[in-house]
């Protein structure tokens, strides 16, 4: 089974070693290369994982911050991606101590008929 990759950004660490020390530092440098993006376009790529990211927006940051597409982008080894282990049923004897009840599970009731005699 392959091992699942995940990745992480450094893009505000690299505009830091940079001397950019706002979001809004980069909003001049893409409009010289034709990439217009709103300031809270750009706060959203800078403070948060980009999950789809233009070609062009991506070689323009390696332009303006003249660094390597590894210096922006770390590939990891997700930790701990795997099956979510399966809940119990309702009513389910199988998992005695069911997530957030410890030991506080009801017993199940009986029900028997009334005797009409």
């Amino acid at each position: 089974m392959a091992a699942k990759l995940d990745y992480h950004w450094h893009l505000r660490k690299v505009m830091a070693d940079r001397g950019m020390f706002s979001t809004t530092d980069l909003i001049p440098p893409l409009a010289e290369r034709g990439i217009n993006l709103s300031s809270s376009q750009v706060y959203r790529l800078v403070v948060e994982r980009p999950e789809r990211l233009s070609l062009k927006i991506l070689m323009a940051l390696l332009d303006i911050l003249d660094c390597t597409m590894d210096d922006l982008i770390e590939p990891i080894t997700a930790a701990g991606v795997g099956k979510k282990p399966k809940k119990a049923a309702a009513g389910g004897g199988s998992a005695p101590d069911a997530e957030g009840l410890g030991g506080l599970r009801p017993k199940r009731a009986r029900i028997r008929g009334v005797d009409l005699s």
